[in-house]
């Protein structure tokens, strides 16, 4: 069974991608969506029927060379289950979705094999995820890890007749280069040290690691901190934290479908798997988590900040990612790995629904993205208006307080927060409140998209608005059933992320040290900690109807007041002002100098002037002893006869 689901996606892309001239496209496509939806089925029936028992599944050698050597096989634990199910389920609505949405694309008919490649890229893109997910050892995942970052670059840059898309998808390729390179540096490292790159050789090291120091340069540094830390680094890169998140926003180029995979439960989320994958190591890294934890926190409230003023619908969402994102990592950082898996697991419904939602929205509105130019949509599309609106209520956290009864993020979101306090630490106390704030931002930005979307008089053209219609049912179908999974995702396994079955549930594929009881205390926090977020999120949302529905010209008035505070936001602190100075401008001005100054004046002027004015004189000089007379050519001879006894002479008297 598990072959299957890992390798029908494969099957999938290479029909579509080679072989749809010869079944023809429609069948090409219907196929490769059927064949993702075998793998969803496939993949619910493990996860619901798995005992926890890791099993190991042997497929076959991957590589064999002197002291490395991996096979290519299925680690089935309790963390691949669950993103069997992530990945499996968004991605088979993606590509039912899909087949409705990118129909009506103008791009669409632009070249003949648009369809079956987009589907080949998106079957691709899962196959190399799944690898990823059910390694047994860090070869193979750092082998699905590259290859979700080539089926990004493929699917970001997929209208490649855009300039815009086409820059997307380099800069999201190159930055993912920066943490890939920290990801080959941790594997590196963890060879060298253990002799291994199989995950249990690693784990059962992992103590040992603790006890070990390594020297460089003048540094002496511990041998399981620097692991764990170089690969946060990659899971940095990948699932876009402060610093390398940069190119999550401009992703937003590539077809929504392809926003919703990228963003909601898959390829993003691959460096939270990561680090709860790696937790034996990292609990003995107790430097790494503090690190892990702050800036999992500090890449929630920066992202936050910045959704609250963007007007692209997809961008909105897009940042909204990269805050729940860093609220996976602050849980991870705080040691309770399951809770970080909690987020991720509701995060995939909530996250991938909202931007197919916001694509029915843009469906609606001709490929309109902007939101200043919607308004009162709710009766035009009342089905998309339902799901953005359950959307929303999952991502902001709405419940009853001090229960257990709310929507899927209402749950999993309290959880981390209740963690952060639990930790207890100074470093736990700022990560709480940081936390906190950043689902009060979250709560408002949130409501003013549906409060801009969907309410209000329309703005903007009105022929767009007059012709704006609901999405056909292959798009509807995902979205009800994503409506679904936010509404009960966290209500049905609770339980089993948070409640009395965790240590059952997970058994051995999360490692927790003795000495972490952050999961246990969590339960016991004061009930005001447990009703913050719900406070954060009541307030968020009665600023976000005061600003767009009571008075919709007091946010015009604050951004003309706080001028600068609103541009800093609206440029996203000026990371890409800033590293396009740093970086893009400094390489840029390497390359000419070595253009210029390399290529101008030493290769051309230089090494060509001496190929073209030495060379053709020393030829002329030879050409001159090509006489034809014999007493040249022994004249010649005597002299090099000489000048070889010469040099004997010298080295023998020297000797």
């Amino acid at each position: 069974m598990e072959p299957v689901i890992l390798f029908a996606p494969l099957a999938g892309a290479v029909l579509s991608g080679f072989f749809h001239r010869l079944v023809g496209e429609r069948l090409a496509t219907l196929i490769s969506t059927g064949l993702l939806f075998l793998a969803a089925l496939l993949s619910w029936i493990v996860f619901l029927t798995f005992d926890g028992t890791t099993e190991y599944i042997r497929l076959f050698r991957f590589v064999d060379s002197g002291d490395l050597i991996a096979d290519w096989s299925i680690r089935l634990d309790r963390l691949t289950a669950i993103m069997l199910v992530v990945v499996t389920t968004i991605s088979s609505l993606v590509h039912m979705y899909s087949l409705g949405y990118m129909h009506a694309d103008p791009n669409w008919k632009e070249h003949e094999s648009y369809k079956p490649r987009f589907f080949a890229y998106l079957s691709f893109f899962t196959f190399a995820m799944l690898a990823l997910v059910t390694s047994d050892n860090l070869l193979q995942l750092f082998f699905g890890w590259e290859g979700v970052g080539v089926a990004s670059y493929l699917l970001i840059g997929f209208y490649y007749r855009k300039d815009s898309a086409n820059e997307a998808a380099i800069k999201a390729f190159i930055v993912n280069r920066i943490g890939d390179f920290g990801l080959a540096l941790g594997i590196f490292a963890l060879f060298y040290l253990t002799g291994s790159v199989i995950l249990d050789d690693i784990f059962a090291a992992a103590p040992r690691l603790a006890n070990t120091d390594l020297e460089f340069l003048w540094l002496q540094v511990n041998a399981a901190e620097l692991t764990a830390i170089l690969l946060f680094v990659g899971a940095c890169g990948k699932s876009a934290q402060l610093f390398l998140h940069t190119w999550l926003p401009d992703a937003m180029e590539g077809p929504t479908p392809v926003s919703a995979l990228i963003h909601a439960a898959t390829m993003v989320t691959a460096g939270v798997f990561l680090v709860c994958r790696m937790s034996p190591l990292f609990e003995f890294a107790p430097t790494a988590l503090t690190i892990v934890a702050v800036l999992g926190a500090a890449t929630a409230f920066f992202a936050a900040t910045i959704g609250l003023v963007q007007n692209d619908i997809k961008r909105v969402i897009a940042y909204s990612t990269c805050s729940q994102l860093g609220y996976m990592f602050a849980a991870a950082g705080v040691g309770v790995y399951q809770v970080a898996m909690f987020h991720l697991f509701t995060h995939a419904f909530f996250k991938a629904m909202l931007f197919l939602g916001a694509g029915s929205v843009i469906h609606a509105m001709h490929h309109d993205q902007d939101m200043r130019n919607y308004g009162g949509l709710r009766k035009k599309i009342p089905w998309t208006f339902a799901a953005m609106v359950i959307g929303t209520l999952a991502i902001t956290g709405v419940g009853i307080p001090l229960t257990h009864f709310g929507f899927a993020g209402f749950l999993s979101k309290d959880a981390i927060i209740e963690s952060a306090f639990a930790a207890g630490s100074e470093s736990g106390s700022t990560i709480f409140w940081l936390l906190v704030v950043s689902a009060l931002m979250t709560s408002f930005y949130s409501w003013r998209l549906i409060f801009l979307t969907f309410y209000g008089s329309p703005r903007g053209d009105a022929d767009t608005h007059a012709h704006a219609h609901e999405s056909p049912l292959s798009m509807l179908v995902p979205l009800a059933v994503l409506a679904l999974g936010s509404c009960l995702a966290g209500m049905v396994w609770y339980d089993e992320f948070f409640g009395s079955r965790v240590e059952e549930f997970f058994t051995t594929s999360v490692y927790v040290a003795s000495g972490n009881h952050v999961l246990h205390d969590a339960h016991y926090v004061p009930r005001l900690v447990k009703a913050a977020p719900f406070i954060a999120m009541v307030t968020g949302l009665a600023f976000a109807w005061l600003f767009y529905i009571a008075n919709p010209r007091i946010p015009e008035r604050l951004a003309a007041t706080h001028r600068p505070l609103y541009l800093f936001l609206l440029n996203k602190w000026y990371f890409d002002e800033a590293y396009d100075f740093l970086f893009v401008r400094s390489a840029k001005w390497l390359g000419r100098f070595l253009w210029t100054k390399g290529d101008g004046k030493v290769i051309d002027g230089l090494i060509d002037g001496i190929a073209f004015r030495a060379v053709p004189g020393l030829t002329a000089l030879g050409r001159r002893f090509q006489s034809g007379y014999l007493y040249h050519y022994a004249f010649v001879m005597v002299i090099g006869v000489a000048s070889v006894l010469v040099v004997i002479a010298i080295v023998a008297g020297g000797a």
